[in-house]
């Protein structure tokens, strides 16, 4: 089965972040290093393989600070708007704090039934390789409204907090 385009899921999903979709901030500290150029980054959650990416020279390998440490590729323009500079560490990584806000949605029986999917499902990441959603799994969209992308649902809780 094909995955789900990028823009489809995002037009599909758009209508329920404007109804039910709340304001999350990223709260976890993150590790990042630059990119050579060339890395392939496999991202794997508590729950398993969610995606793969390979970084171009500039771009940021990111880390997160979850029981997972998963792994991912930022491009270098949105990676300087959402993360602050902290301190150095160690590996050649250093240590930042988050700035993003992300509008998200809990993938629900219901959602799906209403999207016309099935979890697990695949659809097109804004990098362009398949992406995994699964039951329980959020789906967030930036504030920009420009792209969409799974967190899964236990690095969700670790990592977001709801915005009052």
């Amino acid at each position: 089965m094909r995955p789900v385009s990028q823009s489809s899921l995002f037009s599909r999903l758009l209508p329920y972040l404007q109804e039910e979709g709340r304001l999350y901030r990223k709260i976890t500290h993150v590790f990042a290093k630059e990119a050579l150029g060339g890395e392939e980054i496999e991202t794997s959650t508590s729950d398993g393989i969610e995606t793969s990416n390979r970084a171009r020279k500039g771009d940021y390998l990111v880390k997160n600070k979850t029981g997972a440490g998963e792994m991912y590729i930022v491009p270098p323009e949105k990676f300087h708007k959402k993360y602050v500079f902290l301190q150095k560490a160690g590996d050649g990584f250093s240590e930042y704090r988050p700035t993003g806000q992300v509008i998200a949605l809990e993938l629900t029986p219901s959602m799906l039934a209403e999207l016309g999917l099935f979890a697990p499902f695949y659809f097109e990441a804004p990098w362009d390789e398949e992406m995994v959603a699964k039951l329980g799994d959020f789906l967030a969209v930036p504030v920009d409204r420009k792209e969409v992308y799974r967190i899964a649902r236990k690095e969700f809780f670790e990592t977001y907090e709801a915005e009052d």
